[in-house]
């Protein structure tokens, strides 16, 4: 332990830590900007400077080092000074139209400059405005850019994928897409963790709620939401509601007061993938030929899918041909759905509302789509675009009284919600996997060894004499080391998930943002409690989904189930 006084309170800090954390754990506050724990310590926007006596230079707290005797004051007249300049100076560079920003409330720049009670502007106002495709499901607007380098560090140290970087030197500096080139001639995958980890409002996914609002508003469409596991674990954040008001069926009501038809829950054909996915994986594991691909990959991520057609091209033939959840419920929609309830499945408008910002992409490629009512899915909504739409419609969420989704496509299990958090489709397609080899199921939290938030979990597990070994990852820097592993002969795999954002899609790109809090874990939490108090745990239990089966498609792999709930991911397009 080291010996240090902060703001004149002795106190004892950890041999190694910054300044930065040796005032957190004192419950001494230092504001920041560009640090992010484990991703970046930078101090390029130097608002956590300190100063240190005997030091003639103020420092930057969250890259300095304590040192025994060390005496430090965080909020002296020199270092509020310099500190408010350093924060008008950004002001200066930065379009400060906040009611039109969708961080408006919730930026970190407005609470700096607000805390350090900036109420002129006392340099030249000059930020640069960007050229931008705004069809991309990302969307980046520069005059907004505090250059923090957040979102250069979490896409290279996170994502190993090195999108962003800084050009230019002096008052010409910027952040921009790699070489200066488009988003879209670059190898994104509109995971969308640099919106996450942006401050402010520079990067934000593509907004599709006025496509909604209009779809609602005509009388020829019947709109049908869909909602994702994850979301169900987020939405509140977002509305200032509590996790306990926040339930499950107050959700399904508060999308049938903003106008949808029906509501239905994403579960319903999560446990349609596993069916399909987990024979396919038992199909793979007993072929006698050769000529199936092992290891199996997940195909529900499309950020996952993106990055292995872009970063292994040579390696898409291993992913399953099962769709996303989201994309087998709008194919369902349009036609199970459809005829069903004798509705002409060209009036159905299918909303999907998802923790993610690669489910825009997903949704709107040709290949993916078999509807003959136009694509799958019409609009996909973000976590944060659904909180917007509720809070411009004026609807006090707290407040609704609880609603059950529709039927029949809104029954789902417990295997089905954890599809949220990272390792949830391998658990969810091992216990249907394992019933469907030996007729009986196992104990529901039997392959809870790929729970967890560490980059890669993996086992070997027996079903009926069948030696499966598995692996589960969250980020692509995890999903990289698992391919090179297998590439050079270090790790041999039967199946293994991937999903591109940490923590799954609990921590989606799409989710609701809380500065400096990581929540991936606590979400993936809640849904491992919803599982746990499901009355049915097995996807292959599901009543309508059984039904579906006997009335629609016959069973898993049928040539229907193949038209309308595979995918060739070799085919899709990339732009």
């Amino acid at each position: 332990m080291v010996n240090i006084t902060i703001n004149g309170k002795e106190i004892q800090a950890k041999e190694g830590a910054t300044i930065l954390e040796a005032a957190r754990e004192a419950g001494i506050f230092i504001p920041t900007l560009c640090y992010l724990k484990n991703i970046t310590d930078i101090g390029a926007c130097r608002v956590c400077i300190v100063e240190i006596e005997g030091n003639d230079k103020l420092c930057a707290s969250c890259n300095t080092i304590v040192e025994e005797g060390m005496v430090i004051e965080t909020n002296s007249p020199r270092v509020r000074s310099a500190r408010k300049i350093n924060v008008e100076l950004m002001l200066s560079k930065h379009d400060c139209n906040c009611p039109t920003c969708v961080r408006s409330g919730n930026c970190s720049l407005q609470t700096l400059a607000n805390d350090l009670n900036i109420i002129d502007q006392h340099y030249c106002k000059e930020a640069k405005v960007n050229k931008w495709d705004g069809k991309l499901p990302l969307i980046r607007e520069s005059s907004k850019c505090v250059k923090c380098m957040r979102c250069v560090y979490v896409c290279e140290n996170i994502q190993s994928l090195g999108v962003w970087e800084i050009g230019g030197t002096g008052t010409r500096t910027e952040v921009r897409v790699r070489g200066g080139a488009k988003l879209s001639d670059v190898n994104c995958v509109y995971c969308g963790q640099c919106i996450t980890r942006c401050p402010v409002g520079a990067l934000r996914e593509r907004d599709d709620t006025e496509k909604v609002f209009d779809a609602i508003a005509d009388p020829d469409k019947i709109v049908v939401v869909q909602v994702a596991p994850a979301v169900r674990a987020a939405w509140g954040d977002g509305l200032g509601i509590t996790p306990e008001q926040a339930t499950v069926k107050r959700m399904a009501a508060a999308f049938r007061a903003l106008g949808a038809d029906y509501v239905f829950d994403t579960n319903f054909t999560a446990d349609l993938t596993i069916m399909e996915e987990g024979s396919e994986l038992i199909q793979r594991l007993t072929d006698k030929t050769g000529k199936s691909k092992i290891p199996m990959f997940t195909s529900c991520c499309p950020g996952w899918v993106r990055f292995l057609k872009l970063e292994y091209p040579e390696l898409v033939p291993h992913l399953s041909s099962a769709k996303s959840p989201q994309q087998m419920f709008g194919a369902v929609a349009k036609t199970y759905f459809a005829e069903k309830r004798g509705i002409d499945p060209k009036k159905i408008f299918c909303v999907s509302v998802m923790p993610c910002t690669a489910k825009k992409y997903e949704s709107a490629v040709p290949e993916v789509n078999s509807a003959d009512a136009g694509n799958d899915v019409d609009v996909v909504l973000t976590t944060r675009e659904i909180d917007r739409m509720l809070r411009a419609s004026h609807i006090n969420c707290a407040m609704l009284e609880e609603e059950e989704f529709d039927s029949p496509l809104g029954t789902g299990t417990g295997a089905a919600v954890i599809f949220g958090a990272t390792g949830g489709v391998m658990e969810a397609a091992l216990r249907s996997a394992y019933y469907l080899i030996t007729g009986k199921n196992p104990d529901a939290d039997a392959f809870n060894f790929v729970r967890g938030t560490e980059g890669v979990r993996d086992g070997t597990l027996d079903i009926n004499g069948i030696k499966v070994k598995v692996a589960a990852a969250s980020g692509l820097a995890n999903a990289r080391r698992i391919i090179e592993d297998i590439k050079a002969g270090r790790a041999h795999y039967d199946f293994v998930e991937i999903m591109a954002c940490p923590g799954g899609c609990a921590g989606g790109g799409g989710q609701p943002i809380k500065e400096g809090c990581e929540l991936a874990g606590i979400r993936g939490e809640r849904l491992y409690c919803l599982d746990k108090a499901a009355d049915i745990r097995f996807s292959h239990e599901n009543p309508d989904v059984i039904e579906l089966y006997k009335s629609f498609l016959d069973k898993p792999l049928s040539h229907k189930s193949h038209d309308l709930l595979h995918t060739n991911q070799w085919y899709w397009s990339i732009k």
